[in-house]
């Protein structure tokens, strides 16, 4: 399982939990093969007219499902807000304001409700897979938050459950429906796929150029800052998440990497200085490295994300999800920027994309100081994809629209961030 000292993603198939092993009688060749899957990429024809919005149940009523999910659903022209459910009355409590037409504080009662079409879960990672078995069984579509779950055993669970079902699933790796993320996505993968000469590229030797079997190959730089200060008390208790931000966080990061390498991971390392600061280090198929670097000991007054790729001669910057920068890449736009939600200070920062975005949220802080409210520094926020990650989900469950990211690619980001939390606890550099 180790080459040299670097951990290694292990197939599929020497990887699964034994409590699982006779269930998952479906892997070939490392990838489970079921003849349903590809219902997922389909919809499941739900008699619905074209003007008539998917009825959604939100399950796990908490911070995040309040601050995007509910609201989202709310708003949305082709999904419904039909039922929040949550064991907590006081979480149901504060989901009046969205105006639910049902409120249930049992998931079985919501998942089994006729008037439900699809679910929405954002209850904890323990708590998915029964939600989904139960809405599987029951033919419904399920937008579920990542990660799917706490242990590979139940992650490749729920993979077989879904794939075997053919419901429409989607995993809420949302910066995929990003539209910052989408365009630089867009412009990487057609520079990577079919690349347009540069015309000033400076070849100093020429026709007597080196040929190098890595010449053109692909790489992504991803950094995260974060501030640790903000976090809830729940991230440091084992029980709820046993592996930290390395798995509840990195998984997002992991999942961008894949997406923008568009290669199979073969190899994955991992060094941490405890719970707050990471780096992580993906080997592909195609020779292509990602190179991912997070701190929690940063600060909110600077973006959290920043994204360079770099392939043929060209790159690709995003910064914030707010701005996309190119350099070397015929024909593209040198710079483009994204909207940003709930802007508070329209005539500050107009030139937009990161520069804009600094102004802001300069005068957010010192708005929050000012009036002792520290929520107050979150304004003009980017556009991360939840609301998007919905409506697409919605068209793909129609089968108007194509998979948005379905549980084979949730997993493939997952085993990754397993991968890095084994090589930096086992140390193996």
């Amino acid at each position: 399982m180790f080459a040299g000292r670097n951990w290694l993603i292990v197939p599929f198939g020497q990887w699964r939990g034994r409590s699982y092993d006779a269930a998952l009688d479906g892997w070939v060749n490392g990838r489970f093969v079921c003849g349903s899957s590809q219902q997922n990429n389909k919809g499941i024809g739900m008699a619905l007219s074209k003007d008539s919005r998917v009825r959604f149940a939100v399950v796990g009523c908490g911070m995040l499902a309040r601050g995007q999910h509910i609201p989202n659903l709310a708003k949305s022209s082709k999904a419904m807000l039909h039922t929040v459910c949550d064991a907590d009355a006081s979480a149901l409590e504060l989901c009046k304001p969205f105006h639910p037409v049902k409120y249930s504080s049992d998931f079985r009662d919501a998942v089994r409700d006729p008037d439900v079409d699809a679910i929405c879960l954002a209850a904890t990672e323990k708590l998915r897979l029964p939600v989904i078995e139960l809405a599987a069984s029951l033919g419904k579509p399920v937008y579920v938050e990542k990660p799917l779950a706490r242990e590979l055993d139940e992650i490749y669970a729920i993979q077989k459950i879904v794939n075997q079902s053919g419901i429409p699933f989607c995993v809420g790796h949302n910066r995929r429906s990003s539209p910052a993320m989408v365009h630089a996505n867009r412009v990487f993968r057609e520079h990577m796929d079919a690349p347009k000469p540069n015309p000033w590229r400076w070849s100093r030797e020429g026709n007597e150029r080196a040929t190098l079997p890595d010449d053109g190959v692909p790489a992504i730089s991803i950094r995260i800052n974060d501030d640790w200060y903000s976090w809830k008390n729940w991230v440091f208790d084992k029980t709820q998440a046993p592996h930290g931000p390395m798995l509840f966080e990195m998984t997002h990061f992991t999942d961008m990497a894949n997406w923008f390498m568009a290669s199979e991971p073969v190899e994955v390392v991992a060094i941490e200085t405890g719970m707050l600061t990471h780096s992580v280090i993906i080997r592909y198929a195609s020779g292509s490295l990602a190179t991912i670097a997070s701190s929690a000991n940063g600060t909110f007054g600077y973006p959290k994300e920043r994204y360079e790729c770099m392939g043929n001669g060209g790159v690709v910057t995003v910064e914030h999800l707010l701005e996309v920068r190119t350099a070397g890449l015929a024909g593209q736009p040198h710079r483009t920027t994204f909207a940003m939600l709930n802007d508070r200070h329209p005539t500050i920062g107009t030139e937009g994309g990161l520069e804009g975005w600094l102004a802001k949220k300069r005068a957010a802080a010192e708005e929050a100081v000012t009036k002792g409210e520290m929520m107050l520094q979150f304004a003009a926020e980017p556009d991360r994809g939840h609301a998007r990650q919905l409506d697409r989900f919605v068209d793909q469950i129609r089968g108007t629209g194509p998979e948005v990211c379905g549980v084979d690619k949730a997993v493939l980001a997952t085993r990754i961030a397993f991968a890095a939390i084994k090589s930096a606890h086992e140390r193996r550099l």
